[in-house]
């Protein structure tokens, strides 16, 4: 398959895409976790059916707490037979009562987990998490601007390391666009753990970005050995032809891994389970279809300059 001959399609495929996860999260933001925003989290479980979660909440809104928590507080499924919660912080006694009205909602309920994060602490993990994945990203591309240093015909070295800032973007905005469309219509949060996700996926992206770029390093230093006419557009493309099925198979075994995670691990990694999926499978997207291909309309570009 001549990929690089339709990479305007590829281009628009994901032009439409990132356009979208821009506008999702410019419209809807990202719906904060607790690690963030700072709050309290109680899980509760059932030994028998759980009830509904209107029960719940006709319990909760009757609390006379000061401030008050009703309609300031989610509750979503947990494991096979319980609920979290999530509200404000609350103070010791402040949780003995909430746990005490969800105990009332059914004779079996059993405190399962508790933990509560203050807004400081929630600022401080929001801006060490951003400052993490800039301070990555810098790293990677002065490490693909290092490793291609001896790369520069007929496009520059840091010229690399600026596609893959590129393909880094898209795959990190697409997922993040995806969850803010989940937060907005299922309530899907945004914690730490979706923060690690972002890391790992920046990470298995480069991987996949370094391998096809790397192959076209050889293969044109053995087209200049030999004495080959071929172009760099067809260097390119035999480049992707030659390191695709390794992507491909190398995502796959990872991703069948990861839905394990998801379906079968506990709810707490569900979502970052979610996020590494989607994350891997645009990953391996952008490494074929979108990084490489842009190596040959930087060349064109170049050539017309």
């Amino acid at each position: 398959m001549n990929i690089v001959k339709y990479r305007k399609i590829f281009y628009w495929i994901s032009g439409i895409l990132f356009v979208t996860a821009i506008a999702s999260i410019s419209i809807w933001g990202l719906k904060l976790g607790i690690d963030f925003e700072g709050g309290t989290s109680i899980e509760v479980e059932y030994t028998n059916a759980r009830p509904d979660t209107s029960a719940l909440s006709a319990k909760l809104d009757a609390l006379t707490l000061d401030p008050a928590i009703k309609g300031f507080y989610t509750i979503t499924p947990y494991g096979a037979n319980g609920y979290q919660i999530k509200m404000r912080n609350v103070t010791e006694p402040e949780k003995k009562i909430v746990v005490a009205s969800l105990s009332e909602a059914s004779s079996s309920a059993t405190l399962a987990g508790f933990s509560s994060i203050g807004p400081v602490l929630g600022q401080e993990a929001e801006t060490k998490s951003m400052t993490s994945i800039i301070l990555v990203v810098i790293a990677i591309v002065l490490f693909i601007t290092f490793a291609f240093r001896k790369v520069s015909e007929p496009v520059s070295s840091w010229k690399y390391g600026l596609i893959t800032i590129v393909a880094l973007l898209h795959d990190v905005i697409l997922p993040t666009g995806i969850f803010a469309i989940l937060g907005h219509f299922a309530g899907y949060e945004v914690d730490t753990l979706f923060v690690t996700a972002v890391l790992v996926i920046l990470g298995f992206s480069v991987h996949d970005t370094i391998v096809v770029f790397d192959r076209v390093r050889e293969n044109l230093k053995l087209n200049r050995e030999n004495r080959n006419a071929k172009t760099f557009e067809t260097v390119v493309g035999e480049s992707i032809n030659q390191t695709i099925v390794r992507s491909v198979n190398t995502s796959l075994t990872t991703m069948l891994a990861v839905l394990a995670v998801y379906f079968l691990g506990p709810d707490t990694t569900r979502h970052f389970a979610l996020t590494l999926v989607i994350g891997i499978f645009f990953g391996t997207y952008s490494s074929i279809f979108i990084a490489s291909n842009l190596l040959v309309t930087v060349e064109k570009w170049q050539k017309k300059g």
